[in-house]
């Protein structure tokens, strides 16, 4: 099976919040929403899907709900779809997102379809730039928002704003190193 080269962007992230990893074209949309929960730096804690545009309009993959299933639109399986599937050509794109509430979309473009590695035993994280956003801290205008309350040690929600994270938090920092210490307890 050919290997997939990713580039997952955080949408509307300035400076840009991104990953760069590689998996197999069979890997399963469940798979990969792991791969880009662990590569994001996020912790699998809220709802997701992927959108995809076709000419039929967009289409929903993630993991169906039978409690929403009359709020229209059809939501397909995760599991019965693969990344091939979804992107099969270099160049294809459609979206990630994650956490319904906060909205964090991913544009995730297939960059390269690589040749198939038999050595290939898990995914990889090749490059990155930039910390993901704390979970619930409000979408990309919360993030803003928490990122200059930290800069300014004056600013009344400061220490607040340190105690709920627990600490420092540097937005530049980012290592695929770690992220592939995890990755590698992930099979291909």
């Amino acid at each position: 099976m050919p290997l997939y080269q990713l580039k997952i962007t955080l949408k509307w992230s300035k400076p840009p919040i991104w990953r760069r990893v590689v998996v197999r074209g069979d890997t399963t949309l469940d798979r990969l929403h792991t791969v880009i929960q662990v590569a994001m730096g996020w912790i699998d804690c809220h709802l997701h899907q992927f959108i995809t545009e076709q000419e039929s309009g967009l289409v929903y993959y993630g993991k169906p709900d039978p409690e929403f299933a009359d709020m229209g639109g059809e939501m397909l399986n995760e599991q019965r779809y693969t990344l091939a599937q979804l992107a099969p050509a270099a160049r294809q794109k459609f979206v990630y997102e994650y956490d319904f509430g906060d909205s964090w979309q991913h544009d995730v473009v297939v960059e390269k379809i690589l040749p198939p590695d038999p050595t290939f035993k898990h995914p990889v994280c090749l490059a990155g730039e930039n910390a993901c956003p704390p979970e619930d801290c409000g979408g990309m205008g919360g993030y803003y928002h928490l990122l200059e309350v930290l800069a300014n040690p004056r600013h009344l929600e400061h220490e607040e704003f340190k105690h709920w994270l627990g600490g420092e938090f540097n937005a530049g920092e980012f290592s695929a190193e770690g992220v592939n210490l995890v990755l590698k307890r992930l099979k291909a």
